[in-house]
């Protein structure tokens, strides 16, 4: 008996998706997860991401009528990209989720579920090289003295929230490299910190004198008033005695910038753009700069030159007289 030709992608019946089956099985995604994991070494955050991202892709095809993955094609990818610019998604989430469905459908393909890759030509919209929010050099400083200030009462948080941006702003170190250093992890007489970074990479990173006395203050005088049986060999303490998390790095940041007038309301990430850019405006060299901040790709740390090319053409048309 013969079968009906297969609608096209844009005239397949919606299908509820109460009723309809995932596309993508639950046991395909566990083992996507693990492969992410333990092949691909990703970060918890990007796993975390990518999964989200096919979780979704399953749900918006299996409404399409998409009946199972060999089932799908390209158009049928496009068409659920599509429904994310339409539905206001910015340029870099569309990027990210077809980065994720790349991924997937190129170790599908690899494990035998699907035949072809129909991922193989999915494009994204580029994404936008927005200038990232720093601080000029003289906020940062100012930064530092607000926090240098509060110091000086010697309450241990206070000792712990000036390590901690000095430690940001002159290593340039994300908020979770920041947040799993242990004390061993930092060698107060060399100046310098080995952090782990994405993909379980690990560097060292140097730090400034003034980031070498916060710290020793924080270990002499703050951790030891704060340590308790569950803090381990965290470097970063709360209140408690318990590891530092990261919202809680950045709610010491946000907090402490609203005593700098002017200055833009930035996160932790901000002081990893502002050591960078102003690393530059001093003279460091691109590759010096990739390896302190742990880029892969020299492409990341080029949105920096942006910055400082922005500045200087500011500076530039305000102080020359035929700008």
């Amino acid at each position: 008996m013969p079968t009906s030709p297969r609608p096209a992608s844009g005239q397949r019946q919606q299908e509820s998706t109460a009723t309809a089956a995932p596309v993508v099985p639950e046991d395909v995604l566990a083992d996507f997860r693990r492969h992410l994991e333990a092949e691909r070494n990703r970060s918890e955050h990007t796993v975390r991401a990518y999964l989200g991202d096919i979780t979704a892709m399953s749900e918006a095809l299996a409404a399409a009528g998409v009946t199972g993955l060999p089932d799908t094609t390209l158009a049928d990818l496009r068409s659920w990209l599509g429904d994310q610019a339409e539905g206001g998604a910015s340029a870099s989430t569309i990027a990210r989720r077809s980065a994720a469905a790349r991924t997937f459908f190129r170790w599908a393909k690899r494990t035998g579920l699907v035949e072809t890759d129909p991922a193989l030509r999915l494009g994204a919209p580029r994404k936008g090289r927005t200038l990232p929010g720093v601080l000029k050099q003289s906020e940062a400083s100012d930064l530092m003295e607000i926090a240098a200030v509060a110091a000086d009462d010697d309450d241990p948080i206070h000792l712990r929230n000036r390590a901690i941006l000095e430690l940001l702003y002159a290593s340039g170190v994300r908020v979770g490299e920041l947040t799993g250093l242990d004390v061993d992890d930092v060698d107060l007489a060399g100046q310098v910190a080995r952090v782990l970074g994405k993909g379980n990479k690990e560097r060292t990173v140097p730090f400034g004198a003034p980031a070498g006395e916060a710290l020793r203050t924080w270990l002499d005088r703050g951790r030891t008033a704060l340590v308790t049986g569950e803090s381990g060999p965290a470097l970063f303490l709360g209140r408690r005695g318990r590891r530092v998390d990261q919202r809680q790095v950045r709610t010491v940041v946000h907090d402490l910038l609203t005593h700098v007038p002017d200055a833009a309301d930035l996160g932790p990430h901000g002081l990893r753009h502002s050591a960078a850019t102003h690393l530059l405006e001093g003279g460091a060299d691109l590759r010096t700069v990739q390896e302190l901040l742990g880029h892969s790709s020299l492409a990341t740390t080029q949105i920096y030159t942006h910055v400082s090319v922005d500045r200087l053409r500011a500076a530039y048309r305000q102080a020359h007289p035929r700008a």
